[in-house]
């Protein structure tokens, strides 16, 4: 039945039957399917002994059809308007285009990543970690596809939900259960500041798009994309063995920060140009200074990894307050790309070390590089901040290269099984493969020579501080067995913050059990004389 009034137009129904536009959903059903089979035959036959294979299988189908994106780019996906139109002006829209792609393409080859090198972890066996991961990176391309706000905030919603429970099913206490709730009410909080954004531009008379957004509401689009990053509380709370640290913790972490820092890459340069963007500009290059020094000295990777995404979302906030879009875009990937081959190394290996080399070149913003394009500026510069976010760039590469070469606590590859030595190598190649693909095709930042001066600074910057590293004791922290790794000022305001809040619901408790105990129609009786009494006075 075809609409009579506000009857879209008919390119979408031509996109709703195109082949081409359906990859988008050809990608995320196959991840989406996947996950359900996983968790069908995990049920009716807990006995299956190819979980893994199946899970792995699907992986790799939904990053080969990533890549088919590229046969016919823009790909647009937009569902039927939504009815009364006079009340939805937006509907679900998803695009793909040299922005939305290199965040896609880096999601589902991280999921593959942590399937392959599940082979050497202890959650090999266990099917539920490779759902959660499947689920997530499935909202995940969504997320980065989206091509309005309404769509983000949808999807946002969805990844919360599936965060929530798969969080709160790895709880093992109490108190662990609560840093979930507290995680999720500030991702909740982000999506509260971006429908805030929309009730401004609706005021300014502009229906919000990522075409047309006003200063004010790009402004709190910035701060909800900063909110829902995922590193408050720091740490997320599984249980103490490293291998769900490594594997489905490295899956939540990265896919819930490039699926928020997507924003960043969508809002227009003249919506984020007001008098607060020099001051924002201060702010993040302080966030990212803090950060990079506290990767550089973590104790091993895993502890700072809390670090590394602030140190890379402060590069990425930098390059979109410069209307710099691309760039936002580009420390996105390098945050999801080089972290998870960080992240995911659990074997010791001298190759696996070197290889991850390639990585830090990603992130060197040198000529054909991956983050090539971060330093470029399409909007007026605010020249004092530069030292300092090249010493941000520097201080993260240079912890990178520091916990790439440590030997830590890892296993010994020679130890491992022989299947696993051939298939766990593959899982950190594909990552550092496609960090070097991405430098030199397939999206608007690829091939760029950008500020190569600037690439040159920071590049030297950083081979003096991995120089300085061993020769400097304040580089190089002693781990004692009585230190808590990663603890830190930020992480104490947030247990302030949270002994506040459990203070105040003390508090209410015993208000409430005031009221409603045996002495409740004695306190409502004095409650109601003290209102008439002011009633009539006040008369």
């Amino acid at each position: 039945m075809p609409y009579n009034s506000g009857a879209p137009p008919k390119s979408i129904y031509k996109t709703v039957t195109i082949t081409y536009p359906m990859l988008i959903i050809i990608t995320t059903s196959l991840l989406f399917l996947t996950a359900s089979a996983l968790l069908i035959l995990r049920f009716t036959r807990p006995n299956f002994r190819y979980f893994w294979l199946t899970a792995a299988g699907g992986a790799l189908l939904a990053w080969i059809s990533t890549w088919l994106w590229q046969a016919r780019m823009p790909l647009e996906f937009q569902l039927l308007p939504w009815q009364p139109a006079e009340l939805f002006v937006d509907y679900p829209s998803f695009l793909a285009d040299g922005i939305s792609w290199p965040l896609a393409l880096s999601l589902t080859t991280l999921a593959v990543a942590v399937i392959l090198t599940a082979t050497v972890r202890a959650d090999l066996n266990d099917p539920l970690a490779s759902v959660g991961t499947l689920i997530l990176t499935g909202f995940g391309v969504l997320a980065v596809t989206a091509n309005n706000p309404l769509t983000l905030v949808l999807v946002w919603a969805a990844i919360d939900i599936s965060e929530l429970i798969i969080l709160l099913s790895l709880a093992d206490e109490p108190r662990s259960s609560e840093r979930v709730v507290t995680a999720f009410s500030t991702r909740a909080a982000g999506i509260g500041l971006v429908l805030w954004a929309n009730i401004v531009s609706v005021a300014n008379h502009t229906p919000m798009t990522f075409t047309s957004i006003p200063p004010q509401a790009g402004l709190f689009l910035l701060i909800g994309a900063g909110l829902r990053l995922g590193v408050l509380p720091l740490h997320l709370p599984y249980p103490s063995e490293s291998s769900l640290r490594r594997g489905s913790g490295t899956a939540l972490r990265l896919i819930a920060a490039a699926s928020s820092l997507v924003l960043l890459a969508r809002i227009p340069t003249e919506s984020v140009q007001s008098i607060l963007t020099p001051f924002l500009l201060v702010l993040a290059t302080f966030a990212g200074l803090y950060a990079g020094w506290t990767w550089l000295r973590a104790p091993d990777e895993l502890s700072g990894r809390p670090f590394w995404m602030i140190g890379m979302a402060s590069l990425a906030v930098t390059s979109a307050l410069r209307g710099n879009a691309i760039g936002a875009a580009a420390w996105s990937c390098a945050l999801v790309l080089a972290g998870g081959a960080l992240f995911l190394s659990s074997v010791q290996y001298l190759w696996f070390n070197r290889a991850l080399m390639i990585g830090a070149i990603g992130l060197s913003a040198l000529p054909l590089s991956l983050t090539a394009s971060g330093w470029l500026s399409n909007a007026e510069v605010f020249w004092p901040v530069w030292p300092f976010m090249l010493a941000v760039q520097a201080l993260l590469v240079a912890g990178y290269i520091r916990h790439a070469l440590r030997p830590g606590m890892r296993d010994s590859f020679e130890s491992q099984q022989i299947w696993s030595r051939n298939v766990y190598p593959a899982g950190i190649v594909i990552l550092l493969l496609t960090t070097l693909l991405l430098g030199l095709f397939g999206w608007d930042g690829a091939a760029t020579v950008g500020v190569w001066i600037i690439g040159i600074i920071a590049s030297l910057l950083t081979l003096g501080l991995v120089w300085a590293i061993p020769r400097l004791r304040i580089l190089n922290p002693i781990r004692a067995h009585w230190v808590r790794p990663a603890t830190s000022w930020l992480e104490n305001l947030y247990r302030g913050l949270w002994d506040l809040y459990q203070w105040l619901t003390r508090l209410s408790r015993v208000i409430s059990s005031t009221l409603e105990g045996d002495g409740g129609i004695m306190w409502t009786l004095l409650f109601l004389a003290l209102f008439i009494s002011l009633m009539t006075q006040g008369k």
